[in-house]
């Protein structure tokens, strides 16, 4: 549901968070910012050939769905750590980033992967984009911003016990390194809400913020502080993620389609 003032459809730079916030700012193409860790995994993966499966759900279905698509299933970080069996590839990008001999893999984000969907179904072409790969995304973007199209960056954010949306800062500077890289290649107009993003990412401070911020001192209390090293790497690399069907692979290995400019 779209309510009159929120879509943001006076810009074509736009921004709101989660699945909520997808769903009320329609655009033609919407990029998925989960920078702790589900699209940072994700560059990591299709950067190292693996087509990616998200799915919705940690449960049975989840290794149903990867017997489906002939694909590895990731389980979580902690299922991993508790295995003590480094050959369990997981939601770390750290662990991607030494796997070997994986082709397809299906990713379980109940966040990342159910915003993704939801933008997939509204018509939107979802881009995967984390600060490694922002300025990468906004390239991919540029040409298609000059000709018309619409963008709407959804910074994932995280949950709250009561299953309330948590905004996370770290998706924020996500959303905003993207914002700023695209503000710089394609003159559009941005909403005030992704100027506000690009303004967090211009004061953010790498890599010492993200290992400071909520998330990532948690990742980092945990064990996990290569995850955060590795997704504070800011344009490390130049991997742009595209959803066609059900999975995500590289934009240069395939032409995705464009999708109807709604002008809206």
């Amino acid at each position: 549901m779209t309510l009159p003032g929120h879509d943001q459809s006076s810009y074509r730079l736009r921004l709101e968070w989660g699945p909520t916030g997808a769903e009320a700012v329609p655009a033609d193409y919407a990029v998925v910012v989960d920078v702790l860790s589900f699209t940072t995994t994700l560059n990591v993966a299709v950067e190292r050939g693996i087509e990616v499966f998200p799915f919705r759900w940690r449960d049975s279905r989840a290794a149903e769905h990867a017997v489906r698509h002939g694909a590895t299933l990731a389980v979580g970080r902690f299922e991993a750590l508790s295995r003590g069996d480094a050959r369990h590839v997981s939601l770390s990008p750290a662990s991607l980033s030494e796997v070997e001999g994986v082709q397809r893999l299906v990713l379980p984000s109940p966040n990342g992967s159910s915003i993704a969907f939801a933008l997939a179904a509204s018509g939107a072409q979802v881009v995967g984009a984390c600060l490694r790969n922002a300025g990468a995304v906004a390239r991919w973007l540029a040409p298609k911003v000059s000709d018309g199209a619409s963008v709407v960056v959804v910074p994932a954010g995280e949950r709250w016990y009561d299953d309330t949306l948590r905004p996370a800062v770290e998706d924020l500077w996500g959303a905003g390194a993207v914002l700023a890289a695209l503000d710089a290649e394609a003159e559009a107009g941005a909403s005030p809400e992704a100027r506000m993003a690009m303004a967090a990412w211009e004061a953010a401070l790498l890599p010492l913020d993200l290992l400071q911020c909520a998330s990532g001192r948690e990742l980092a209390e945990a064990g996990f502080e290569a995850d955060v090293e590795i997704a504070a790497q800011h344009d490390a690399s130049e991997v742009v993620p595209v959803l066609v069907g059900e999975s995500f692979r590289d934009a240069t290995e395939l032409d995705p389609p464009t999708p109807r400019l709604r002008r809206i």
